[in-house]
């Protein structure tokens, strides 16, 4: 009522001003005052029930619109109701964007459909010649084989990367939720650092329990391999460990040289690298923003708290019952 009130003030003020003009000239004639108060009274009357019903109009039609904001595929055959000449003016004008929102969208997804085939084609094509150069290096061992096998697996990890933030941004996805042994999938993810473990002289400390997940491996297995190569990466001495606590949670702890206090709240944020990225030129700042994403997309809650000089830990909260899909 008040936003109506507002909208028709010109009208009402007008209303009143014309009523003291006609009480103004019938006084200077001296006319009888029930004269003047009964059709003055009689016309005020009118012109209310008249506003009257079309603040109830306006008021149903506010609330059909209201209703519509909720119902967008309804949004065309509903406009067409309202059929008053300014009402179809602006029903015109809202079709029109609703055209050309939808051929926006339409080009956007057919362009990001285009550039998922154009990515998905490429990391198939890289890897092959990555598979033929890791063949190559497993048949001979030095300290140039593990030097470069090391390089092939941050490569590896990079191509990884490029696909996991294309698939993200997509509407699509190739979540298969299954029971999985942790143990079983820990242990695959560190089968693949073995050489940098060894060559880094980085002590390995696994004690993960042998409980099953309800999960995507392969999703896990890429926010494992961030997070230990993040480990490995910032941790020039001493051990890393991966155990299981109760309930449900998987811990990476390092001894590495820690995170800033001032960036620890930060280093999930798409693009943050913070000190340790401007010591490491190579830091994308990308990896544990991925991880986030993923784990919240698998129902599996990630922190991390740290130290500066004494090492890092990782905590993610996995999921053991079964999930639900409307």
């Amino acid at each position: 009522m008040k936003q109506y009130l507002r909208e028709h003030r010109g009208e009402f003020i007008g209303l009143f001003l014309c009523a003291l003009t006609f009480f103004i000239v019938f006084g200077l004639y001296h006319l009888p005052l029930d004269a003047v108060l009964y059709p003055t009274f009689l016309c005020l009357g009118g012109i209310l029930v008249c506003h009257f019903l079309q603040y109830r109009r306006q008021k149903a039609k506010r609330r059909e619109l209201e209703r519509l904001k909720n119902l967008p595929d309804d949004l065309l055959e509903a406009l067409d109701r309202f059929e008053d000449g300014q009402d179809a003016a602006y029903r015109d004008i809202v079709k029109a964007l609703y055209d050309r929102e939808n051929a926006r969208r339409a080009g956007y997804e057919a362009q990001i459909a285009d550039s998922m085939d154009y990515y998905s084609a490429w990391v198939h094509q890289i890897k092959t010649p990555i598979a033929s150069m890791r063949l190559k290096l497993e048949q001979e061992d030095s300290v140039l084989s593990r030097t470069l096998s090391e390089e092939l697996l941050r490569i590896e990890q990079y191509v990884g990367m490029v696909l996991t933030y294309q698939r993200l941004q997509s509407d699509s996805t190739d979540y298969v939720f299954r029971e999985y042994s942790l143990e079983k999938i820990v242990k695959g993810v560190v089968r693949r650092f073995a050489g940098q473990f060894i060559g880094r002289g980085i002590r390995l400390e696994l004690n993960v329990s042998a409980d099953t997940i309800v999960t995507d491996d392969k999703w896990l297995t890429f926010v494992l391999e961030q997070i230990i190569s993040n480990s490995i990466k910032y941790t020039r001495e001493g051990a890393i460990s991966i155990d299981t606590e109760e309930p449900s949670v998987l811990c990476i702890r390092d001894t590495g040289i820690g995170i800033a206090p001032e960036d620890l709240p930060r280093i999930f944020e798409k693009g943050y690298t913070g000190e340790n990225g401007r010591v490491e030129k190579s830091a994308s700042g990308l990896g544990l923003y991925l991880c986030r994403e993923i784990c919240g997309r698998l129902g599996i809650g990630i922190t991390a708290c740290s130290v500066p000089g004494e090492g890092t830990t990782i905590r993610l909260k996995l999921p053991r019952e079964q999930f639900v899909f409307e």
